[in-house]
């Protein structure tokens, strides 16, 4: 799903094997944030890492996008947030734009470094 949603979202292959995603969702990505799966009868449709500062992936499957499950995971994140969250996303990803936008967040920079290669925007919301 993870893969599937990012490689939609940006329009390139992903540069990692699946085993290499799969040590990184295990191993990694726990150490510093909390992971939360949305799930449609047993099957995963969403997810979000995040912590009280920063929302590091945020992808909903692309046959399940617009239907409320990146809001309903985004809603839960910022009542656990500080107050205040930043994420980063691709440039190239309007859909995810749009969305964050519509959902309270702006552009406090741009040009983050990545391994994709890929110009991006860094967004901030704050509580008001």
């Amino acid at each position: 799903m993870w893969r599937d949603s990012k490689e939609g979202a940006i329009g390139q292959k992903e540069n990692h094997s699946f085993k290499s995603h799969v040590n990184f969702l295990n191993n990694i990505l726990p150490k510093q944030y909390q992971i939360d799966l949305a799930l449609i009868d047993d099957k995963v449709v969403g997810m979000v890492a995040y912590n009280e500062i920063e929302i590091s992936q945020l992808y909903i499957h692309i046959g399940y996008q617009g239907v409320g499950i990146g809001q309903t995971l985004l809603q839960k994140v910022k009542e656990q947030s500080s107050g205040r969250l930043t994420l980063y996303t691709f440039e190239v990803n309007e859909n995810a734009q749009r969305f964050y936008e519509k959902n309270g967040f702006t552009i406090i920079g741009r040009g983050h470094e990545n391994e994709e290669n890929l110009p991006d925007i860094q967004y901030e919301w704050t509580i008001k």
